[in-house]
């Protein structure tokens, strides 16, 4: 089967890992939210297309979901006694990363062929793609006025109150090269559980990649479970834009995109108004959908394939 998945954070990082490790592994193409990149100490930096990577190589903080493993952190103690700036923590293996990434990109390289050479080096099988070779910022509408993502996901703690969200030059992108190819060849599309707001909804404003996935049987995770999300500010972000956040909402999110959707069993509840929507039928699932182990990973996406399985057979 081939699988194309959309993710973005840890929650995306998490389900990615677990279609990865299934045996035998589907063939796998991860397109990954490139909103987040931004640019510290003359250094680009990519958090989504990091945190994927890692957890795919087995490399990433088991008690974080990002960053790198038996991390060192030299370099950032003494930015921190010159007096530089220390909101955002850069460990010393994360930052030869984003130093070479640097290099390359000055050097005129494109992001996906950068990205695909590291991957080559930290043994991933999947096709890891950034959304777009070309930068398309997240811009965060607050009360505070404007906030490019990270100031306000890291520097301020997500504390100003979201208004809404502006992906700045996305309608002069396209789509990184091997993107349509895999989902005009992918039997199934899979939706990560990312924030739908931040994580999810850049990837689907690039040019022709929504109008690709309407063609697809697309199904999505929802990411909030009983109310709140399992990390991050989604949930805030419902409640700021007067939205009540819960799996129901997600899928009102994503709308006539999907057709199936998974919600954890503390929403059972909820399954028959999701399936009874006005718009066409959506085939919705249980499951216990909270990674905390990497065996949750690998059992939740075996469900999810399965799930999508069952679709593609009663269509």
């Amino acid at each position: 089967m081939n699988i194309v998945a959309l993710a973005g954070g840890v929650g995306g990082a998490k389900l990615a890992d677990g279609l990865a490790r299934l045996n035998p592994p589907p063939a796998l193409t991860v397109i990954v939210n490139t909103g987040d990149d931004f640019n510290l100490f003359g250094l680009h930096i990519s958090p989504d297309l990091d945190t994927v990577c890692y957890n795919l190589a087995g490399m990433e903080q088991r008690n974080t979901g990002w960053g790198r493993a038996d991390e060192g952190w030299d370099v950032y103690q003494e930015i921190q006694k010159l007096g530089g700036p220390d909101w955002f923590r850069l460990g010393d293996k994360d930052l030869a990363t984003h130093l070479e990434r640097t290099r390359r990109l000055g050097s005129g390289e494109p992001l996906s062929k950068i990205t695909a050479d590291f991957c080559r080096v930290w043994e991933i099988d999947p096709a890891v793609l950034p959304m777009s070779d070309d930068p398309v910022p997240t811009i965060v509408l607050t009360d505070q006025g404007e906030l490019a993502f990270q100031d306000y996901f890291v520097k301020l703690s997500c504390e100003p109150a979201v208004t809404g969200f502006r992906f700045q030059g996305v309608e002069n992108s396209q789509p990184a090269p091997g993107i349509l190819q895999a989902i005009q060849e992918a039997d199934l599309i899979v939706i990560c559980p990312s924030n739908p707001w931040v994580s999810i909804e850049p990837i689907l404003a690039v040019p022709g990649i929504r109008s690709a996935l309407e063609e697809k049987l697309v199904l999505a995770i929802s990411p909030i479970i009983a109310g709140e999300a399992v990390k991050g500010p989604a949930a805030k972000m419902y409640l700021e834009m007067g939205i009540i956040p819960s799996a129901t909402a997600v899928a009102k999110h994503y709308g006539n995109l999907l057709d199936g959707f998974i919600i954890d069993k503390q929403d059972e509840g909820l399954m028959k108004g999701i399936i009874n929507r006005e718009t066409h039928p959506l085939k919705v699932f249980c499951a216990d959908t909270w990674m905390k182990t990497r065996e949750d990973r690998v059992r939740l996406a075996g469900e999810v394939l399965d799930f999508g399985q069952q679709i593609i057979e009663e269509v």
